[in-house]
């Protein structure tokens, strides 16, 4: 199966959006002192990759790592240990090199690469940015898969709506500029659930083209599982859903490839606790995909005045699915339904942040009511309330930007 990428107008220009997205990202990057947090991310992380399981029972000097997963750990710390393995290559080429000369000519100085992140914050350059890079870096990597999503669906128009809206949500810039887990599990959410949708369109065509997606949604799901095991929960469970649902003639290979898709994710939560068998079966007694169903978390996500755009948005969006009859079909229910499901979850065993796993299902559901907008006689009037809204949110996203991580 050949695969054709094409780079032409659209991809530049979104292209150009998610690199403007970086730059702001980074400005807020280089603006935020580290913390606490940072330090903790850094240091699990590099034991991850360094040397698991110092202390005897525990994978890392910090615990299991049950509760909040491994993926931004180690996403964190991987710059961070290619850094420090950079200094140890370059200070044994030194070694090296001294050693070959006389003795009285010798002058090397070891330089300790040994320490804790804390202790070489003055010997690694640009701290800040390899500790929070990654999760820019996953931002816009979920960006882009809204834009793809979005535009292959309802066509350009509602694609750059709902990318522009995305790259200047405040909630985003925050978590694209702060070691967490819930950028990563947002990502992983969201290319599972479409990805799975792709593989139930592919089983009406030949077999050649699902291999590709059911290795995909296998990756997917094992991110998302290694960021936060309720978010995996809640992909597997609409996954098999969508895929039950449009693979009518095909249905009875849906649980098999299921089964198989979830055993690989396993095996890739297993890799990331470095084939440990003690921490991996602590994921399953330490009760980090409980939650319970509240609607006050999402009510004053709503009603923040840095959200009053989108809320608004949404709002309309609402009035329109539910008053004229072509927006309610497949394409649009189907993230509705997700991101209802989303809003009211409160997860009880850590501080964990569902409310922005709903953010690109919440946008896909908006272009696609967008997009049937459009058709209208009315478009003017659309382009220019779309036009108004992502100006709103980004003057909105401006203000705030100083004091996000205040």
């Amino acid at each position: 199966m050949s695969f054709r990428f094409h780079f032409k107008r659209p991809q530049q220009l979104a292209a150009l959006v998610l690199l403007l997205f970086l730059g702001a990202a980074l400005f807020i990057i280089s603006r935020a002192p580290l913390t606490d947090s940072d330090y903790r991310y850094a240091l699990c992380g590099r034991e991850m990759w360094e040397k698991p399981s110092p202390a005897l029972g525990y994978f890392t000097t910090c615990g299991n790592m049950q509760g909040d997963g491994t993926a931004a750990y180690r996403a964190a710390a991987l710059p961070v240990t290619l850094y420090v393995q950079a200094l140890r290559f370059q200070d044994w080429r030194e070694r090296r090199a001294d050693a070959a000369r006389p003795a009285n000519e010798r002058t090397y100085t070891p330089n300790s690469t040994e320490g804790s992140v804390y202790d070489l914050r003055h010997q690694i350059f640009g701290l800040q940015y390899l500790l929070r890079i990654p999760f820019a870096l996953a931002a816009m990597g979920l960006g882009g898969s809204l834009w793809w999503v979005c535009r292959r669906q309802f066509g350009n128009v509602a694609g750059f709506f709902a990318l522009c809206v995305y790259c200047v949500f405040p909630p985003v810039l925050a978590a694209a500029t702060t070691p967490n887990n819930d950028i990563l599990a947002a990502w992983g959410l969201f290319a599972t659930i479409y990805t799975a949708l792709g593989i139930a369109h592919a089983m009406y065509g030949p077999a050649r083209k699902w291999r590709p997606r059911i290795v995909l949604f296998t990756v997917a799901l094992g991110v998302t599982m290694t960021a936060h095991v309720l978010a995996a929960v809640v992909g597997l469970f609409f996954s098999a859903l969508y895929m039950l649902y449009v693979a009518e003639r095909r249905r009875t290979l849906v649980l098999p490839l299921l089964i198989g898709s979830a055993l690989g994710a396993l095996f890739i939560v297993f890799a990331s606790y470095a084939f440990r068998l003690g921490p991996f079966f602590y994921v399953f007694t330490a009760g980090a995909a409980r939650f319970t169903v509240q609607a006050e978390a999402a009510r004053r996500f709503l009603s923040d005045f840095r959200t009053l755009p989108l809320t608004v948005t949404l709002a309309l969006c609402l009035v329109l699915y539910a008053a004229v009859r072509r927006s309610r079909y497949f394409g649009n229910t189907a993230p509705l339904l997700v991101a209802l499901a989303l809003l009211p979850l409160q997860t009880t065993q850590l501080l964990t942040f569902p409310l922005l796993w709903a953010i690109p299902f919440l946008l896909t559901f908006v272009a696609g009511v967008f997009a049937d907008a459009l058709e209208t006689r009315q478009r003017r009037l659309y382009l220019l309330l779309g036009g108004t809204v992502v100006v709103t949110q980004a003057l909105l996203a401006v203000s705030v930007a100083p004091r996000l991580h205040q």
